[in-house]
């Protein structure tokens, strides 16, 4: 099941170190780079993919949306910050949605509403991922051993090597983006 994937776009370029808003040519081919990356990231992974961008200072008197291959874009409205709008689309789509920002007050809300939450930079390393190299896509990930490296103290019981029920239940669900 495809799952609606709602990101704070700001958040997402300020963990990939592009600042500033506005006006400032790089920071515009920076976002326009961005929405290609999750237009071939929506392609290959089939998940509705939306982008909420600030227009509280500059923006229109209305929510402004269009589309770009395949990827809705939504600017808020003059008055109203990106953090109400993905605030409103988790609250919408409840547990049918991930919401990718590091922001507190969105992820605490989102959780609230059964949202499945990745942080920024968490997921800017996934799409770093699946971005192709050499034009062609990978298609398995590498086993980096990375549940052997869970070390647990003398009072626990259990397998050492079997990571706690809460985490392998994350990992599957991030196996999904």
């Amino acid at each position: 099941m495809a799952t609606h994937l709602i990101i704070d776009g700001y958040n997402l370029l300020a963990c990939a170190g592009q600042s500033g808003r506005g006006g400032n040519p790089h920071f515009e081919m920076a976002r326009e780079s961005l929405l290609r990356d999750l237009a071939s990231y929506r392609q290959r992974k089939g998940h509705a993919v939306t982008v909420v961008f600030d227009g509280w200072q500059q923006g229109l008197p209305v929510e402004g949306r269009e589309h770009r291959a395949g990827v809705q874009v939504i600017y808020s409205k003059r008055g109203e910050r990106a953090d109400q709008v993905i605030q409103r689309l988790a609250r919408d789509y409840g547990a049918d949605c991930a919401v990718v920002s590091s922001d507190h007050e969105i992820v605490n809300h989102a959780r609230a509403h059964g949202a499945f939450v990745m942080g920024a930079r968490e997921f800017a390393g996934k799409l770093q991922q699946s971005i192709p190299a050499g034009g062609t896509a990978p298609y398995k990930e590498l086993d980096r051993g990375e549940d052997l490296l869970v070390r647990r103290g003398p009072e626990k019981k259990g397998n050492p090597r079997k990571l706690p029920k809460a985490q392998r239940r994350r990992g599957r669900q991030l196996k999904r983006f």
